[in-house]
């Protein structure tokens, strides 16, 4: 189902929106990409997670050339509009250096 009233709420900062990727399932965390208006809309249409490159100044959809898709389950985002959160069935890895997240470089943890 898609809200065509609340995309219009989404607050596209020069063009573009942080969008969460976050394991359906597990609740883990995968990725942080950029999403700009068409590569949201092609998300929606196709049911696979489609970004844009900043340094290719291009859209790109996750999987494309891995094999690692994300199904999208849903998309929300933020009170203020700013931020998306999709929940996804992730297929093989998210991060390009073969991790299962790209959050795995952990730098702080509270002592028990």
């Amino acid at each position: 189902m898609v809200n065509l009233e609340s995309i219009n709420e989404i607050q596209f900062n020069n063009g573009l929106i942080p969008a969460i990727i976050q394991e359906q399932c597990s609740g883990e965390v995968l990725m942080l990409a950029y999403m700009n208006e068409e590569s949201l809309k092609k998300t929606m249409e196709t049911g696979t997670t489609w970004f844009f490159s900043r340094s290719r100044n291009k859209l790109w959809n996750k999987g494309e050339t891995s094999g690692h898709f994300q199904y999208v389950k849903s998309i929300s985002f933020d009170c203020d509009g700013d931020t998306i959160l999709i929940k996804a069935k992730q297929v093989g890895v998210a991060c390009h250096t073969g991790n299962k997240t790209c959050f795995y470089r952990e730098i702080w943890k509270q002592k028990p």
